[in-house]
C-alpha cells in the first residue's frame, strides 16, 4: 500500500510504499476512502520541515533545549546521529479519516468487517490503510458518506470548544477565526440555537460564514466592531468568545476579552498566544478556558489506546461521543460540508495539495484526498532477494522504533544478514528495510518468526508483546534477543523457562550494562571468590502517571520495565545468584511505585542495594554506582567516569558515555556464528526476572524478606 511521508530534514513529500501498519488488540484496519487535510496543523508541520536547520531551530526551541541536553550526556557525535536519524525518516501526515473496515482484532466486538467508520489520531494518517483503535473509530450511519465522515475528527474539535463553553439556548458566541474548525463551529452554535458571530480578517471566509448561516459575520478591520457587536447584545457583550484562530498575534485574545460581557467565557480553540492585555480580563472577571482536542479521552494512553471507556454517566461527551454527535449531525442534515469542500484531489496527487496551502494561490477550506478503492493493494513490500548464508545471524526484526534505529541496528550492520523486519508503523518499517537493507517489510510478525531464512529474532517493541515474541521464536527454534523486560508477569518467565528446557536457542535479554566497559574492567579487578558489597542508585526521573511504562498490562511499571537492568547488573558483579530480596517503596500520591530501595543478598555472601528514585533533580546524573571489595573502592559516575581507590587512586574517563550496547550485539551475533555459548546464560535471566517480580512482592508486604529459589 502507500502512504503519504515527508523528511523532516528536507520537507520533501511522496507516496511511499509501506507494508500495512500491524493490527493490535483493542484495533480495526481500515481501508481509507477520504481523508482531510488539516491546512492549519498540517500546514505548519510541512513548513516547518522546509525551513533550514536554523529555521527549524527557531520554530521548535523546546526541542532544541533537549538536544543540547542529550548531547551533554552522550555526546555531539552520538547526538548528531540521533537528530539526523529522525530527521531523515518519512515522518507521516494527517489525523483525520474514513473508510471501510477490513480487518479487526479479536477482542473487536463493537465493529465488524464492512462497516463504513470515520477515524480519528495518530493512527488515521493519510495512507491507503490505517490502524485504529476502537475509541477513535465510530461507525456511520445510514446516509453518512466517506467524503462527509472524513470531517469527524475537525467536527469533534469545534464541538468540543461549544462544550467547554457551555453555552445555553438563545446566548450569544463570537467565533474569531473562520478557518475549518471556526466555520464548523459556527453552523453547530446556529444548530443548537446559541445566536453567532462569525469574526475573521479574510472577506472571502467571512462571506462564506454567511452563506452557511452565521447570524452575523465582520472583517476584524470593520470600524467601530466592538461598539456594533455591543449593539447586538443589547449592550452586555457576547456570553462566550469562542477563538479557534492559528496566529502569532495576540489580538483575538486581547479582543476576546474586549467584547465578552462581565463574567463571560474565553475559549481557545486554535493556537494563540496567551499573553494578553489583563485590563478587559481582570474587571469583567473573565473565565479563560483551553480546549483539548476532541474531548476527554485524549492523550490519555488507556482510552486511546486501550480502549478503556469513561463512565457515561460521570463523562457525559467523550471524545468518542463527541465523534458520534457530530456524525449524528451530518445524518440529520444539521451540518453543511458541501460548500466547505473546496478541493478534492486524488490521493496520487496529494503533494499538489500541500503546495496549493503553502503557495496560498488560491481560497480553500476543507481539502479532501480521494482515494482508489478498486486498486489492488499489498500489505508486504518485497525490496530484494538474497540467499542468507544459514551459518550466519539471519536477522528478523520486530519493532523499528527509535532504539532500534539509533541503537541497535547500527550496532548490528555489518555482522549479520537482515531478512526481515515489522513495525506497527508502516513507514517505520520501511525506512528501517531501506536503510539497512533488508530483504522485505511487513505487518506480519508471526509470518516473520517462521520465515525459515530468519535463524536470530530480535524484538524491540513494547513491554506487553515480550514474552509472546520470545515465545513463538523458542518454538520455531530460532535465536531471540529481546530488549528488557524478558516478561511482565512471574507466569509468563515459567512458560518460557519450560520451553527453553527443549531448545538449545540463546534466549537473551538486552541487559547491556554488563557489558560496558568500565564493568567488564571491575570484573576484572574483583577476586572471584570474593564477596562484595555495592551500593547503586538510580536518579531515574519523573515519567508521566500516563506514560505506558506505568500501565502495568503494557509497560509493567518501573520496576519490571527498568530495575531489572539493575538487579541483573549487580548480580552479574558479585558473580553469584540473587537468594533473597527486601524492598520498599515511598509513598507518593500517585502510587506509581517509581521511588524505592532494594535490598539483595547474594549466594557467595555478597548483598547490595539499589536505590532507584524518580524524585530527584534533573541535574544530578542519572546512574552511581559504587563497589566495595578487600580493601578497594570502585566508583563509576554515569558510566563515563569511574574510578578505583586503592592504595592511590586511578580515574578511567570515557570521552562519551558506554553503557554497554555495541558490545553486547557484537558478542551476542559472534556467539551464534562461532557456536558459543549464549553471552547471558539463561539461569542468569531467570534469576534476574524472578528476583524483579520479588521485589513487587516484598514492597506488597511491607518490606518483608522474600527467599528467592
Amino acid at each position: 500500500m502507500e502512504q503519504l511521508t515527508q523528511n523532516l530534514k528536507d520537507g520533501y513529500m511522496q507516496l511511499l510504499e509501506v507494508p500495512f501498519p500491524i493490527l493490535n488488540s483493542g484495533c480495526v484496519l481500515v481501508r481509507n476512502h477520504f481523508s482531510i487535510i488539516s491546512a492549519g496543523t498540517e500546514g505548519k508541520t510541512v513548513k516547518d520541515a522546509r525551513l533550514g536547520y536554523i529555521g527549524k531551530a527557531m520554530a521548535r526551541q523546546e526541542e532544541v533545549k533537549k538536544v543540547i541536553k542529550t548531547a551533554k550526556t552522550i555526546g555531539i557525535v552520538d547526538t548528531y546521529k540521533l537528530m539526523m536519524n529522525k530527521l531523515d525518516s518519512p515522518s507521516p501526515l494527517g489525523y483525520s479519516c474514513s473508510g471501510e473496515i477490513i480487518a479487526i482484532a479479536d477482542d473487536i466486538t463493537e465493529f465488524k468487517i464492512g462497516d463504513k467508520v470515520a477515524c480519528a489520531g495518530a493512527g488515521a494518517v493519510h495512507a491507503e490503510v490505517v490502524a485504529i483503535p476502537k475509541n477513535l473509530c465510530v461507525k456511520l450511519p445510514e446516509g453518512v458518506n466517506c467524503d462527509e465522515a472524513s470531517f469527524t475528527t475537525i467536527g469533534a474539535i469545534a464541538m468540543q470548544g461549544i462544550r467547554i463553553a457551555d453555552l445555553r439556548l438563545g446566548e450569544t458566541c463570537a467565533v474569531i477565526g473562520l478557518g475549518l474548525i471556526g466555520q464548523l463551529t459556527v453552523q453547530m452554535l446556529n444548530a443548537s440555537g446559541v445566536k453567532s458571530i462569525g469574526i475573521d480578517i479574510n472577506k472571502t471566509t467571512v462571506d462564506l460564514s454567511k452563506e452557511l448561516g452565521a447570524d452575523y459575520a465582520f472583517e476584524r478591520n470593520t470600524d467601530g466592531l466592538e461598539n456594533l457587536i455591543k449593539e447586538l447584545t443589547s449592550g452586555q457583550g457576547v456570553d462566550a468568545v469562542i477563538i479557534t484562530a492559528a496566529t502569532s498575534s495576540h489580538d483575538p485574545v486581547d479582543f476576546a476579552g474586549e467584547i465578552c460581557r462581565r463574567k463571560g467565557k474565553v475559549i481557545i480553540v486554535g493556537s494563540v498566544p496567551t499573553g494578553f492585555k489583563r485590563t478587559y480580563f481582570y474587571k469583567k472577571e473573565l473565565e479563560l478556558k483551553m480546549s483539548c482536542s476532541y474531548g476527554p479521552g485524549r492523550y490519555d494512553a488507556n482510552y486511546e489506546e486501550n480502549g478503556v471507556d469513561y463512565p457515561y454517566g460521570y463523562v457525559r461527551w467523550t471524545e468518542n461521543r463527541n465523534m458520534q454527535a457530530f456524525v449524528d449531525m451530518i445524518q440529520n442534515k444539521k451540518i453543511n460540508l458541501k460548500k466547505l469542500t473546496s478541493h478534492v484531489f486524488n490521493f496520487n496527487e496529494a503533494p499538489k495539495a500541500y503546495q496549493l496551502i503553502l503557495d496560498k494561490t488560491e481560497s480553500y477550506t476543507g481539502i479532501l484526498l480521494k482515494y482508489d478503492v478498486s486498486k489492488i493493494l499489498k500489505s508486504k513490500v518485497e525490496l530484494k532477494k538474497s540467499t542468507p548464508n544459514p551459518t550466519e545471524p539471519n536477522i528478523g526484526f520486530i519493532g523499528a522504533g527509535s532504539f532500534a534505529n539509533n541503537v541497535l541496528l547500527p550496532a548490528l550492520k555489518g555482522n549479520c544478514n537482515f531478512i526481515g523486519v515489522a513495525s506497527n508503523k508502516g513507514n517505520n518499517a520501511r525506512y528501517t528495510a531501506d536503510k539497512y537493507e533488508f530483504n522485505y517489510c511487513t505487518d506480519k510478525s508471526e509470518e516473520l518468526i517462521a520465515d525459515k531464512n530468519c535463524n536470530t529474532i530480535f524484538v524491540a517493541t513494547r513491554h506487553d508483546s515480550h514474552a509472546y515474541y520470545v515465545m513463538e521464536a523458542i518454538k520455531h527454534k530460532k535465536h531471540v534477543f529481546v530488549e528488557k523486560p524478558l516478561c511482565l508477569t512471574e507466569d509468563e518467565l515459567i512458560q518460557i523457562q519450560e520451553l527453553k528446557k527443549d531448545t538449545n536457542t540463546f534466549v537473551m535479554v538486552g541487559f547491556n550494562r554488563r557489558f560496558s566497559p568500565h564493568i567488564q574492567k571491575v570484573k576484572s579487578l574483583i577476586s572471584h571468590n570474593q564477596a562484595v558489597a555495592i551500593n547503586y542508585r538510580i536518579n531515574s526521573g519523573t515519567i508521566p502517571p500516563e506514560h505506558w511504562i506505568h500501565n502495568k498490562h503494557i509497560g509493567g511499571g518501573r520496576i519490571v520495565g527498568e530495575a531489572c537492568h539493575f538487579i541483573d547488573l549487580v548480580s552479574f558483579i558479585a558473580g553469584s545468584k540473587i537468594v533473597s530480596v527486601s524492598a520498599n517503596e515511598l509513598l507518593s500520591a500517585n502510587n506509581l511505585r517509581d521511588t524505592l530501595i532494594v535490598n539483595l543478598k547474594m549466594e557467595n555472601g555478597s548483598i547490595a542495594t539499589i536505590s532507584y528514585f524518580s524524585n530527584g533533580s534533573k541535574e544530578l546524573a542519572k546512574e552511581y554506582l559504587e563497589i566495595f571489595s578487600n580493601g578497594q573502592s570502585i566508583v563509576i559516575n554515569d558510566f563515563k567516569t569511574m574510578s578505583v581507590y586503592g592504595k592511590s587512586v586511578k580515574t578511567t574517563n570515557l570521552s562519551n558515555q558506554d553503557k554497554g550496547h555495541k558490545e553486547e550485539v557484537t558478542i551476542f551475533l559472534d556467539a551464534i556464528k562461532k557456536g558459543k555459548a549464549c553471552p547471558i546464560p539463561f539461569n542468569e535471566t531467570y534469576n534476574a526476572m524472578l528476583t524483579t517480580f520479588k521485589v513487587e512482592e516484598s514492597i506488597a508486604k511491607n518490606g518483608e524478606q522474600i527467599i528467592i529459589s
